[in-house]
């Protein structure tokens, strides 16, 4: 049987890059070579897209002279990749591995969409959703999901108005407090505050990654975490709690140091567990997800109130990352995982494919 072509997009113009290619190096290690033809694609910090033997390996030393430039091809009759100005390289599927702003937010599903190729993972509008922690917390309070208090701002406006705005986070959310960028993952970009002292230099950190700024009332919690899977009827795989070693899971502790540990299953009641999984398949739902999602909830310890925290449509997949251990608990074993979610790329692509196209003006049903 002739091999499926599979395009492994990994770096990105992201804060979130270099974890990035750590995710790819792990999916790519475990793709079955009798079933799949993979092609390496990177894309370097400034938008630069690359191809050719041993590509990720090249993006680890920043070192891209061996590599063939690579645009994509939008002919309806001949999608695919352009190598080097010439041919094009047929993609039967995308696997994107890109954490964090244009690649988890519904920029690259886009492109893909108008190349109708399939790919794995959320659509354009499930990803920016998701990606965008103000507009994913009104959807779940809309449908009546517990999220922590928090406001949102613009960065124009801290820029002219920063009294008014420490104001109403004195008064409605108060300190401590978590401020973070509101289109960002991995940790980066956020500071607990503790003092109004630190407040100020925590929304200019913030707003370095992002033109939104969320701030969060800040509580003692455990970190549950919550692995789902599927299309139209996911999964909720298993629940798995973060201890963490610092006042919070920092980018530090998730990627370089490693000294926060995991529990799968947490150690939760069966109640709280069937609670937490039902709250992360309606959060899943609520959103419009596909194929997976990692969604994040908190236990407060002093109340014991369950919160939504967030979504990561392209959790982290690195050897230590905990969606693929979640995975593994339900019975998932990583080669099996990676399988999987792409099974569900090529479903969701032919369920979209369906769509009736309104572009006959000469039909029926068509309005001038």
């Amino acid at each position: 049987m002739e091999k499926l072509s599979i395009g492994i997009v990994f770096g990105g113009r992201s804060g979130e890059h270099e974890v990035s290619l750590v995710s790819a190096s792990s999916v790519i290690e475990v793709l079955d070579l009798d079933t799949y033809s993979v092609v390496e694609i990177g894309i370097t910090k400034e938008g630069k897209w690359y191809a050719g033997e041993g590509c990720l390996e090249a993006f680890k030393r920043d070192d891209f002279d061996s590599l063939k430039p690579v645009c994509l091809s939008m002919d309806p009759e001949n999608p695919g990749l352009i190598l080097d100005g010439v041919g094009t390289a047929n993609i039967d599927i995308f696997f994107p591995i890109l954490h964090g702003p244009f690649g988890e937010d519904g920029t690259i599903q886009g492109l893909f969409e108008m190349m109708r190729i399939p790919y794995v993972g959320c659509d354009v509008l499930a990803s920016s959703t998701a990606m965008d922690k103000l507009q994913s917390k009104a959807i779940w309070k809309a449908a009546g999901l517990p999220i922590v208090p928090f406001i949102g701002f613009n960065r124009s406006a801290w820029e002219f108005g920063r009294e008014a705005i420490i104001e109403d986070i004195e008064n409605d959310i108060g300190l401590p407090c978590f401020v973070k960028p509101v289109n960002m993952g991995s940790s980066v970009g956020i500071t607990k505050v503790k003092d109004e002292s630190e407040l100020v230099a925590a929304i200019d950190l913030a707003a370095k990654f992002d033109r939104k700024v969320v701030v969060e009332k800040a509580i003692n919690v455990r970190e549950i975490e919550c692995a789902v899977l599927g299309n139209e009827d996911p999964i909720a795989c298993a629940i798995g709690e973060v201890i963490v070693a610092s006042e919070f899971y920092d980018f530090n502790d998730k990627y370089i140091d490693g000294k926060s540990r995991t529990e799968i299953p947490a150690n939760v009641s069966k109640e709280d567990a069937e609670k937490i999984m039902t709250m992360s398949l309606k959060a899943f739902k609520s959103l419009d997800c596909s194929g997976l999602s990692r969604v994040d909830c908190f236990i407060d310890t002093d109340t014991d109130e369950i919160y939504l925290n967030e979504i990561n449509t392209l959790p982290g997949f690195t050897s230590i990352s905990m969606y693929p251990k979640m995975a593994k608990h339900y019975g998932l074993s990583y080669p099996d995982l990676v399988a999987r979610l792409i099974e569900l790329g090529f479903e969701r692509h032919r369920d979209r494919s369906r769509n009736q196209v309104a572009f006959d003006s000469g039909s029926d049903w068509f309005t001038a």
